[in-house]
């Protein structure tokens, strides 16, 4: 039987409007330095603070095995309140860098009860063509990852508290669309009680490992691609004499075209099937960052820009596809589990990338920064295939 029509669009609006809340210091970061004298590499450590955040929400949410024993619908809810809440305190004009650092940390905790928790729901609704769904989904989600870039793009219109507002107000609608319009799905099997090692227990199966090790090495360059997205253009404008470029309003597009190239992944692997899809996306995304000196010391912009656009197409379209292999090779009881663990593993990842990015980025040529993101692509396959 398939679900109401309404199911999947409400979903991935509520999604887009709660995700928006994950980069929305990163949009408005140039602000946040000038207003509260931050240093310049406050960049990587309020985007770390997001992503350790969210690694203790999976971990706690996984432990307690939440989303399997209670509704995902009133979870997210619950979740999208205290974020916008959270996400909305950084305006307040007596914060310190460590008060910000907290904010933001609260942020991404509370952001572990909406993303991974909205794939939940989609798999609670979607038995065939789960791939597809979560591939609207995840779209939603890095469309919303990019929608601060662009408010900040129209810096005469919106000041950065009305950013931070605005994606606040977002999240608060999008967790009510879900508790009104979602309920629990036809394929939700709920656990019955607390199981603290299944969240550990589920590694053994192998094609389960399999999918996950492939996840956790698209996500070892995904965030510090997004997260760099502006410096990247800043640096290749400067080197090249070139200023006037709006660069919220590029890296906006820049990522949220990865949005749409994860709908036309979930197309394709309905054709090729899923792990060959992600299997070559994650190649291509390999293939960008092993190339990336190269562009970065071509002058011509267009060139450098339809670069970027493609990197960042390839960088996150097998997202969704990875997480649907490992929903389909979770047991059904422990989906909403095995999704978080996978989420709360695949995001600590990131931190270590995140903060080794920052931490050479004194030391290293630009053009060669980049070059050490190609481990997590290379190491993704590998861990995919593996015998």
């Amino acid at each position: 039987m398939n679900p109401p029509k309404h199911i999947l669009p409400s979903i991935v609006i509520a999604q887009f409007f709660c995700t928006s809340l994950w980069f929305a210091g990163n949009g408005v970061m140039v602000d946040l330095i000038i207003n509260f004298g931050l240093k310049p590499n406050a960049l990587g450590h309020l985007t770390s603070a997001v992503q350790f955040g969210f690694i203790a929400g999976t971990l706690l949410f996984a432990v307690f095995t939440l989303t399997d024993r209670y509704s995902p619908s009133k979870v997210f809810l619950v979740s999208a309140l205290l974020g916008a809440l959270c996400n909305a305190g950084v305006i307040w004009q007596g914060n310190t860098l460590i008060s910000i650092l907290g904010l933001r940390f609260l942020t991404g905790f509370f952001l572990a009860g909406i993303y991974p928790v909205g794939m939940k729901i989609a798999a609670d609704y979607y038995d065939k063509g789960l791939g597809k769904s979560l591939s609207y989904l995840v779209g939603a989600l890095v469309v919303g990852t990019a929608l601060p870039h662009l408010l900040k793009g129209f810096t005469t219109i919106f000041s950065w508290q009305s950013v931070l507002l605005t994606t606040s107000t977002l999240a608060v609608l999008g967790g009510v669309l879900i508790v009104i319009l979602v309920p629990n799905g036809p394929y939700r099997k709920a656990s019955a009680h607390l199981n603290f090692t299944a969240c550990f227990t589920i590694f053994k199966k192998p094609s389960f490992k399999a999918a996950a090790l492939g996840y956790f090495g698209h996500m070892w360059e995904l965030y510090v691609f997004w997260a760099f997205v502006p410096v990247m253009l800043q640096t290749h404008a400067l080197t090249h004499g070139r200023m006037g470029l709006n660069i919220p309003i590029l890296s906006f597009i820049i990522i949220a075209l990865g949005g749409l190239a994860c709908v036309l992944g979930g197309y394709v692997s309905q054709k090729i099937g899923v792990k060959k899809t992600a299997a070559t996306i994650l190649l291509l995304s390999g293939i960008c960052c092993f190339a990336s000196p190269l562009f970065f010391i071509v002058s011509s912009e267009v060139v450098f820009l339809g670069f970027l656009v493609f990197w960042g197409m390839v960088v996150v379209a097998d997202s969704p596809l990875f997480s649907t292999l490992v929903a389909q090779n979770a047991p059904v009881e422990i989906k909403g589990t095995a999704l978080t663990i996978v989420n709360c593993i695949g995001f600590a990842i990131t931190i270590l990338s995140l903060q080794l990015v920052t931490a050479l980025q004194p030391v290293l040529q630009f053009n060669y920064l980049y070059l050490i993101l190609t481990i997590g692509p290379v190491l993704g396959l590998l861990g995919l295939f593996r015998k």
